[in-house]
């Protein structure tokens, strides 16, 4: 005996459309408006991510210099305070040829000459923050070669500013104060006031 083995078609959407065209126009129109919603999204979406991403390298470029800048900041403070505490003598030697900077305990009469075993800090700059120049107290200025900041149990043996340039060469200064041991970070290229006694502080 054979058996009979019922055939089930589904009806396309050009078979329905004589019996409920609007089905299938809505179905298309339905298709084509989503397309374009996600078309808009996508494109919103883009336009967002590219303005967070714009944000976010401005803050870190800020971010950047003030860390930097402060970690410059902290080494200064760091000779002024290790030399006030014993009898040894520091030196911050700030390198504007080649944007580095590098914190020494003077263990020789000979000053012209860094040991590899006096460095305790050394560090670069960088293009978000880099020196410009560097002016002391009793007026030398220099924008090349080294400048170099001493410390001894009296305080430093001349003041100044350093000038640093952040990534869109807004100026800051470092102000180094040799009768209060105080080192500032200000914004702008500051005014220097000269110390109210001319002589030098014992080192």
């Amino acid at each position: 005996m054979v058996k009979k083995v019922a055939r089930i078609t589904i009806p396309t959407c050009s078979a329905l459309m004589p019996a409920d065209k609007r089905g299938c126009k809505a179905h298309s129109r339905n298709s084509g408006f989503t397309f374009t919603e996600l078309v808009v999204v996508v494109v919103m979406v883009s336009l967002f991510v590219l303005l967070a991403q714009m944000n976010l390298f401005g803050l870190l470029r800020k971010n950047t210099f003030r860390a930097q800048a402060q970690e410059f900041v902290s080494t200064m403070q760091m000779a002024a305070s290790a030399a006030a505490e014993s009898d040894r003598r520091y030196e911050v030697i700030i390198d504007i040829s080649e944007q580095r900077y590098t914190l020494r305990q003077i263990t020789s009469p000979d000053l012209s000459e860094v040991l590899e075993e006096e460095i305790i800090v050394a560090n670069d700059f960088s293009e978000n923050c880099r020196v410009a120049y560097v002016l002391f107290d009793d007026g030398d200025y220099t924008n090349e070669g080294r400048a170099k900041f001493r410390a001894g149990h009296s305080g430093w043996q001349y003041g100044g500013k350093i000038v640093l340039l952040d990534g869109n060469e807004q100026p800051y200064s470092v102000v180094v104060n040799r009768l209060s041991r105080i080192i500032t970070l200000e914004n702008d290229d500051v005014g220097l006031l000269s110390p109210k006694r001319q002589d030098e502080v014992p080192f």
